[in-house]
């Protein structure tokens, strides 16, 4: 009786059948990468696609902040990629990083602290946390 293949092998006929979900973390990885590419180096105008219409010294430092952290969780997203069990545990990270923005931004916006334009990202954010929900259960399972 031969022994099964290891959870982490991508190559395996296991994999076949979660090859979506495998694209899918590479996608979210690699549009991860991108957006923080966009937000480090050209801040101003992220931020204000993102809803903040005239960010100070201090939002503009916090979005640089933000772009570092994306662009990290998008190559280590992409590092993973042949490698079920670490795919799985970024997309998780990944997706933890997401719900916790999103909670920011739904408190800042309900506290009154930011503009109301800036609640076009809660809908973008609730699919990336169901998404990287959906890659990590799939790359787990």
């Amino acid at each position: 009786m031969s022994a099964s293949p290891p959870a982490s092998d991508l190559h395996s006929p296991d994999a076949a059948t979660d090859s979506v979900a495998r694209a899918g973390a590479i996608a979210i990885a690699a549009a991860r990468l991108g957006l923080g590419l966009a937000i480090a180096t050209s801040t101003r105008r992220a931020l204000a696609g993102l809803g903040f219409d005239d960010p100070g010294a201090g939002a503009i430092a916090l979005a640089r902040l933000a772009g570092g952290r994306d662009i990290a969780l998008g190559l280590h997203g992409l590092s993973a990629r042949d490698d079920r069990a670490r795919l799985a545990e970024s997309s998780a990270i990944a997706t933890a990083v997401d719900a916790g923005d999103g909670i920011a931004f739904a408190a800042a916006i309900a506290s009154g602290e930011m503009s109301k334009r800036v609640a076009v990202n809660i809908p973008l954010i609730a699919v990336a946390v169901v998404a990287g929900g959906w890659v990590t259960a799939r790359l787990r399972g």
